[in-house]
């Protein structure tokens, strides 16, 4: 039982943080067309929505990658959050719009993921090599 594969459904961690960061990109951009499709709400509003599922996605799937395997935390907060990232550095406007604040609070929240995940990793690990 010690040589546990550090895998999550025989995916690699690396791999299930490219995974995520796709498919949040693509539900962002659905929710935000969707939710920017009804006549009544609000462009601000709609981002923010899109935005705050978002980061959802991106927390949740650190706090699941980095329970499965500790030692990767140090490497996927940078592949979930590269669009945000990269968005980050080239975008001209990014710190002038409300763009920043939503992404900035998916970043801190995928890191209280991550951490969280990373410790009950590691309290199971040991767990498990105490039997």
């Amino acid at each position: 039982m010690k040589n546990k594969p550090k895998n999550l459904f025989g995916i690699p961690s690396w791999l299930l943080a490219v995974f995520t960061s796709i498919i949040a990109i693509i539900l962002l951009i659905v929710f935000a067309g969707l939710l920017g499709s009804i006549s009544g709400l609000d462009k601000d509003v709609s981002e923010g929505i899109s935005y705050l599922i978002y980061g959802i996605i991106i927390t949740i799937a650190c706090f699941y990658i980095c329970r499965n395997d500790p030692k990767s935390i140090w490497y996927i907060l940078i592949l979930v959050n590269a669009a945000g990232i990269i968005s980050a550095i080239v975008e001209p406007n990014f710190w002038i719009t409300a763009i920043w604040m939503y992404i900035s609070i998916g970043w801190v929240t995928s890191i209280i993921g991550a951490v969280i995940g990373y410790l009950a990793g590691v309290r199971n690990r040991n767990e498990i090599n105490q039997i």
